[in-house]
């Protein structure tokens, strides 16, 4: 086998990963884009593995006329377990609600979609499809985020939206347990269908912050957090 069919071969399964369905799976852009960044940097280890493999392969076979059967094998060896390695890790970190909060304004869409994304399996649909409609909103505000500063009164309006209301309203629904969740509690609503109406409110108030921000309403901004703090009753989760 030669090194330069192996070196494409390599590259030839790189770029059919990257056309894989986990980035089609995205929510949104930004995530989508932040996840094949990763990828490109793992792809960009796993290339110099196997450029380090083949200059070292060529020194020793100059220097000893040849590296033989067995020095192809070992080659083939040390490139392969190296682009495994390389590709496999570091996994991508998932944000947390804690690193949300203190994220930069240019990633922080994208981050809060990569979150919203680890959370989809334990939701349901109706809030599946809800979650997916704010991977919209959140890559239509990205661009508006950087006319704020880090400093702004929006900015840490909107951070709280991202890394405080949101995930406490779906950290809450998780809480429940399942056979609890399609149940009336105290104010008429079952858990699921609190966590869909909060999710609602959740994407409209992305859209009229990504509005007032676009018309330069900057100061006047101000996220309606007292709707969004949706408590569940304790006395209903126990019934």
């Amino acid at each position: 086998m030669a090194f330069g069919e192996t070196s494409d071969q390599i590259m030839s399964d790189a770029n059919r990963v990257l056309r894989d369905a986990r980035f089609r799976n995205s929510i949104g852009y930004k995530s989508h884009a932040m996840k094949r960044g990763h990828f490109m940097k793992k792809l960009g280890r796993a290339a110099l593995i196997t450029a380090g493999v083949l200059i070292g392969a060529s020194v020793i076979g100059g220097i000893l006329n040849g590296i033989g059967f067995w020095g192809v094998m070992i080659s083939a060896g040390l490139i392969g377990g190296g682009i495994w390695a390389a590709m496999k890790f570091p996994k991508m970190k998932i944000p947390t609600p804690e690193t949300l909060v203190q994220s930069d304004l240019k990633s922080l869409a994208g981050k809060t979609e990569i979150w919203l994304e680890a959370q989809r399996p334990a939701l349901p649909p109706p809030a599946i499809k809800i979650v997916n409609d704010i991977g919209q909103q959140l890559d239509m505000l990205s661009p508006q985020l950087q006319k704020l500063k880090e400093g702004d009164a929006a900015a840490y309006e909107i951070r709280k939206l991202m890394g405080e209301h949101l995930p406490e309203l779906i950290s809450g629904y998780r809480a429940i347990p399942q056979s609890l969740r399609r149940k009336n509690n105290d104010n008429g609503k079952t858990p699921e269908e609190q966590l869909i109406g909060g999710l609602s409110l959740i994407e409209k108030e992305i859209s009229g912050v990504t509005e007032q921000i676009a018309k330069g309403d900057i100061d006047n901004l101000s996220i309606r957090g007292r709707y969004l703090e949706l408590k569940y009753d304790q006395s209903a989760e126990a019934e």
